[in-house]
């Protein structure tokens, strides 16, 4: 799959070879973008995201390798993000991923920087292989990329939440069958793993 994608707004697909003046590019998060996606994150979400209990399984990870995903402007400024991250769904429940945070620049929303980012870390998860995605967030919004609450009834966050935003999109027919029980971290990164890395996944 190609590292990045550029995007006609106009048309609000994602596509394979390029078009002129793209509005933004879809590419791999890169390690000078931490700064960056931080601050988007602030202004998109708020002081209070870090108390989130999609947080709780977040902290002191790395996301899925090949699914921290980035929007471009032309001018190179960073206008979106979404990663996805490793988690078991219940104990010794099947593996899966936690979408988030998905946030685009407040001055650029209505662009489809969201639903580019969406569709590009679906079809990334579906070609590496991995079996669902769950997320927590608004059903009304999530609901165009297949998200639903059908299958999550019995799952649980390590935290506050509310049940109707917690959904999930199956890659794998029927990978979701009898998912219970709480939702955790998975892959934790090892006690030496270099500075670096951590202040990557923060």
């Amino acid at each position: 799959m190609d590292a990045a994608h550029p995007v006609d707004s106009a048309r609000n697909d994602v596509v394979g070879t390029p078009v002129s003046a793209p509005v933004f590019v879809i590419g791999e998060e890169e390690p000078g973008d931490v700064a960056a996606r931080e601050a988007l994150l602030d202004r998109a979400m708020g002081q209070n995201r870090k108390r989130k209990s999609s947080e709780k399984l977040r902290r002191g990870r790395l996301p899925a390798r090949g699914l921290a995903l980035v929007a471009r402007a032309s001018d190179d400024t960073l206008v979106g993000t979404v990663r996805l991250w490793n988690v078991t769904l219940g104990e010794g429940g099947c593996d899966a991923l936690l979408l988030g945070p998905l946030a685009v620049e407040p001055e650029r929303k209505g662009e489809g920087i969201g639903s580019a980012l969406m569709l590009e870390a679906i079809a990334r998860a579906r070609v590496l292989g991995h079996a669902a995605i769950v997320l927590v967030g608004d059903p009304e919004y999530y609901a165009r990329f297949g998200f639903s609450a059908e299958k999550t009834g019995n799952l649980v966050m390590p935290g506050p939440f509310e049940k109707r935003r917690l959904l999930a999109l199956e890659l794998v027919p029927a990978a979701l069958d009898g998912a219970s029980g709480i939702i955790s971290a998975s892959e934790a990164i090892d006690a030496g793993s270099s500075r670096s890395r951590i202040r990557a996944a923060a």
